[in-house]
């Protein structure tokens, strides 16, 4: 056994992919290890961390005053600069089993259109969670590895990943991004969509919590061959008092019309802009659809009819992003090419 190979039996390498909703690390050599909503729970009086992840989830919109439930990431971007630390601190132990002495090489998945600022406090955030190396990739392109896109030949890879902050579109080749837009409308657009309508069609209020599982359960971008229905709790705006009422899936649909239309319009900008060789290789190849957003019951129908090109989904479409920025810890000449700094 070589010194190399006995090194990596201790390698701590870190992939991980820090999203809006939810946060994936992988660990060289053991996979995803920790995937959990980006929320942290504070206790507000002592600053003390009650909770992260799924139980922090569990609280968001049922917390008491002393406690309050932080969203740090917003529109794939840190908005709370210290509760991020906090919370890739307490992902990254996690990932090492509480182990405290290590220092891992990470590389971490972020927006294409992300400034230097935005750069600087991820590249900060994971130094401070106590990495020894930092390297960033772009999303887009961490998704089509992940989802095992010929990236490095010379040919047109589309891909298309809406996340819960951000839809990131590519167009790749070589190894590099030809035509690149981040549009900052995905999944948590899509729930406010919900809630608004509900408001404003039956007076009646509800969590994001709640507007996500209606999302998940019967929100389509496309005509249903059955018709779905689903009961809905939430507080009634005039009477003041809790309500059940019964939703339909016809109605969802037209509660995420817009939002849809934004991100089927960026698609058809981006082919546009797509150089004509390039273009040649999408028509043959198709779309690759990935992120939780392309979970949206028949929004690959929808995109195949507005643009007429083949769609594919990613066979694991939460996790492409972290399992491509995986691929890429053993795959050191990859990611020079690719990472962006």
């Amino acid at each position: 056994m070589s010194l190399r190979s006995l090194f990596s039996l201790f390698s701590s390498d870190l992939a991980i992919d820090l999203g809006t909703a939810n946060t994936c690390v992988y660990a060289r050599g053991k996979g995803i290890v920790v995937n959990e909503p980006s929320i942290v729970a504070i206790n507000k009086v002592n600053g003390r961390i009650e909770a992260v992840g799924k139980d922090a989830k569990d609280m968001l919109g049922r917390t008491p005053g002393n406690i309050v439930a932080i969203k740090p990431m917003k529109d794939g971007v840190i908005a709370d600069f210290e509760v991020t630390e906090k919370m890739l601190t307490y992902f990254i132990k996690k990932a090492h089993n509480r182990n405290v002495w290590v220092r891992p090489r990470i590389v971490i998945g972020v927006p294409s259109e992300i400034t230097q600022v935005e750069k600087r406090a991820v590249k900060d955030s994971a130094y401070r969670a106590k990495a020894s190396e930092v390297h960033l990739v772009e999303e887009a392109m961490a998704a089509a590895i992940g989802a095992g896109m010929p990236i490095t030949e010379p040919s047109g890879n589309m891909i298309v990943d809406i996340g819960g902050g951000t839809t990131d579109i590519a167009v790749i080749s070589l190894a590099g991004i030809v035509y690149s837009k981040a549009v900052r409308v995905a999944g948590n657009e899509m729930d406010e969509a919900i809630i608004q309508y509900i408001k404003k069609t039956y007076n009646l209020l509800i969590g994001e919590r709640t507007a996500e599982a209606i999302k998940m359960e019967i929100g389509s971008a496309f005509q249903l061959e059955e018709r779905m229905t689903m009961e809905i709790k939430g507080r009634h705006l005039i009477e003041g008092v809790p309500k059940t009422i019964t939703i339909t899936d016809e109605e969802i649909r037209e509660a995420l019309a817009e939002t849809v239309n934004v991100i089927v319009d960026a698609v058809r900008v981006a082919l546009e802009r797509t150089p004509p060789e390039l273009s040649a290789d999408i028509v043959d190849r198709g779309i690759v659809l990935t992120g939780g957003g392309s979970l949206l019951k028949n929004l690959d129908k929808r995109l195949r009819e507005e643009t007429g090109l083949p769609l594919a989904m990613a066979e694991d479409p939460l996790s492409s992003v972290v399992l491509g920025a995986g691929k890429m810890l053993s795959d050191f000449n990859l990611l020079r090419k690719i990472s962006i700094d």
